[in-house]
């Protein structure tokens, strides 16, 4: 099969040689795992990281990609929820274990060190598949796994976002964050968002947010609190940094911030006396449950809405893609079209 093959660390370019598309053999399952014949796939950050050496516990050579969805072409002998033919997006998340509260210690995510989605077939097991939503097509199924998976439990598990409250969400423009606002636009939320971008900020009100700020601007805080007469219940951020103090600021009483990730860094100093003496609670969001993925998937079914899609690659072009990413200037989901 082709498979694009991570072969050593590196910078990312349009004509990088550490990541190369060639022939390797097609994987072999054991009785409870089935292999699905992948249409799509998709790029996260995580992918990026991996790929510059960011990441803990790299072991390569490796086929990176968490995200996928295709047709069950082969099933272990203990495969009975499952016929050949299925239309199946894959779970992500490995080994969460059996607590909804957290992950397992032995929790992993497809693409490394196992081998990914970025080929034409993946072997996976059979708990991790999970039918397609009707209401997509395979392109936008393949957009949703890790960042959809992500998204859904940082806002409902975790900060627990209500029908009619203003929601913030930083960094608008990539996977988690536009999926985030896609999900509290459909649950009835009013939306504000961030970007470096201003164009970034104008497609997210064409999809339904109420308004937003460039955080290059000095004052976006108070700009936000304009927008939202002062009155932000519930953030989501996946930047940290300095960022991340101004949020503290931002919340109101009682409020809500979930975060998934630290794209800045750390905060430089953090206000504790901010965060109880204004009763805030900030929650950790990793990925989810498998209870999550399946609330997620029905989500999108009971909803009928769709992910952000912003350009669509061949696998053979996947340096053009991890370049588009590396360099920001996607909104929403790079996708990758694994089948000719």
């Amino acid at each position: 099969m082709k498979a694009a093959v991570l072969k050593k660390t590196g910078e990312i370019s349009e004509l990088m040689q550490n990541l190369s598309v060639k022939e390797v053999p097609e994987p072999e399952i054991s009785s409870s795992d089935v292999i699905v014949s992948l249409n799509y796939s998709a790029l996260n950050h995580r992918d990026i990281w991996i790929t510059k050496g960011l990441y803990p516990k790299i072991d390569l050579p490796v086929i990176p990609g968490s995200d996928g969805c295709g047709t069950i072409v082969e099933k272990g002998s203990s495969v009975t929820e499952f016929n050949l033919g299925d239309s199946v997006i894959i779970n992500p998340c490995l080994d969460w274990g059996f607590r909804q509260t957290h992950q397992s210690k032995k929790m992993s995510i497809l693409g490394m060190p196992v081998n990914g989605t970025f080929a034409e077939y993946v072997k996976i097991n059979k708990a991790n598949v999970f039918m397609k939503p009707s209401s997509l097509t395979s392109l936008e199924a393949a957009a949703i796994p890790l960042c959809g998976l992500t998204a859904y439990r940082a806002l409902f598990n975790r900060a627990d976002l209500k029908n009619g409250e203003n929601v913030l969400i930083t960094g608008i423009g990539g996977g988690v964050a536009s999926l985030a606002m896609i999900f509290a636009i459909a649950h009835g939320a009013a939306v504000y968002v961030t970007s470096g971008n201003d164009e970034k900020i104008e497609l997210a009100k064409q999809l339904g947010a109420v308004g937003g700020a460039n955080y290059n601007n000095p004052d976006w805080d108070k700009e936000i609190l304009k927008l939202a007469n002062n009155d932000i219940q519930v953030i989501v951020d996946g930047t940290g940094g300095k960022i991340f103090n101004k949020l503290v600021d931002i919340i109101n009483y009682g409020g809500r911030i979930a975060s998934y990730g630290a794209t800045l860094g750390n905060p430089d100093k953090f206000a504790l006396n901010k965060i109880f003496w204004k009763q805030i609670t900030i929650s950790g969001a990793t990925l989810g449950s498998p209870s999550d993925f399946m609330n997620m998937v029905l989500f999108f079914e009971l909803n009928k809405i769709k992910p952000v899609i912003d350009e669509v690659y061949d696998l053979q072009m996947i340096h053009q893609a991890m370049f588009r990413m590396n360099n920001g200037e996607q909104f929403g989901k790079i996708v990758i079209k694994n089948m000719e």
